[in-house]
């Protein structure tokens, strides 16, 4: 009898395991809604996102652009922004075309591995767009505080080793990430209250302990947020520090001036940023449809934004445009 009921209770967790395990063979997809809850005005919805995403497209490319074709403008700032655009090129179209596909097309089947895939280049860019960041506001503050050691400390070179740093961080960081997810089993809902694949979205679908996974997504981004928000901060208050000590008011706003744009982007990036981080685990009173459409326009509101920003406010950047524009017309 004891022998009996082992191997009934036995076979019974076997058939579980099978049935769990081969989930991803069954049911090799997860379903998006879009944006819950405005399901009948979805496709208005989409028209905005559409103009941002091909704003982000034109103003991206454009800036790209210019900074190949134009020798003056390989310089440490410059090449930081072409990074920035490539950046905000990756983010902008990992996200945008799967979204309108879902509120246009009604697309709402996504592949397990496209999805995870997807998840992973999301954030990983993201962490590596806050990384350039930083980078911009280091060379701010040498440009400012050392301006006759600019060209020697941040050299072509120095300016590669960095790109690659904050691209193998944002890799290493973030490839644990869908390698935790998968060892995850998802035996029930599939169906994921998001326009596209997002982490914390993910992992609250799974039916198996999820605590590393939780742990994990926060230590990364208290770390990447917390340390290249300090590391901005402290920057800029040596520059505010190094500005106030400048004779006349007029070099003091000049000296200003070339920040704003940095500024800026530094705002719209981390602000929304940290909402959609904050909802996702606290926000238990905000509606899912306002965390949704924030955490899309996250993604796509700084892509577009980011040409205009530093085509408007650097005048180097708006002279050779309308050079280019010129020419062609």
């Amino acid at each position: 009898m004891i022998l009996a009921s082992f191997l009934s209770s036995l076979s019974e967790l076997f058939m579980i395991t099978l049935s769990n395990s081969s989930w991803r063979l069954l049911q090799p997809s997860f379903f998006l809604i879009g944006i819950p809850g405005l399901e009948d005005s979805q496709h208005w919805i989409a028209l905005p996102l559409c103009v941002l995403y091909l704003l982000a497209l034109v103003g991206n490319v454009t800036i790209l652009f210019i900074i190949w074709i134009d020798p003056s403008l390989h310089q440490p700032m410059y090449l930081f922004l072409a990074m920035l655009s490539g950046i905000d090129l990756v983010l902008a179209s990992s996200t945008a075309p799967k979204v309108l596909a879902v509120l246009l097309g009604h697309a709402h089947e996504i592949g397990y591995t496209v999805c995870l895939i997807q998840m992973f280049i999301i954030h990983a860019f993201s962490s590596m767009e806050s990384g350039v960041l930083v980078a911009m506001a280091l060379d701010r503050y040498i440009a400012i505080c050392h301006p006759l050691h600019h060209s020697t400390i941040l050299h072509p070179g120095t300016i590669g080793q960095i790109g690659t740093a904050v691209l193998v961080r944002g890799l290493l960081l973030l490839l644990p990430f869908p390698i935790l997810l998968w060892r995850l089993v998802f035996c029930q809902a599939t169906v994921i209250g998001h326009a596209y694949c997002e982490h914390m979205a993910v992992v609250k679908l799974a039916c198996s302990d999820t605590t590393v996974n939780r742990a994990y997504g926060l230590a990364v981004a208290l770390l990447v947020v917390g340390l290249d928000v300090l590391a901005i901060s402290i920057s800029y208050v040596l520059i505010l520090q190094a500005v106030l000590k400048f004779p006349g008011r007029e070099a003091r706003f000049k000296a200003f001036s070339t920040c704003g744009s940095h500024i800026c982007v530094i705002l719209v990036f981390y602000i929304p940023g940290m909402f959609s981080f904050l909802t996702h685990r606290f926000g238990n009173h905000v509606p899912h449809h306002i965390h949704v459409l924030l955490a899309t326009l996250y993604l796509l509101v700084p892509p577009a934004l980011n040409p205009l920003v530093y085509g408007v406010k650097t005048q180097q950047i708006r002279e050779r445009v309308l050079r280019v524009f010129y020419r062609k017309g």
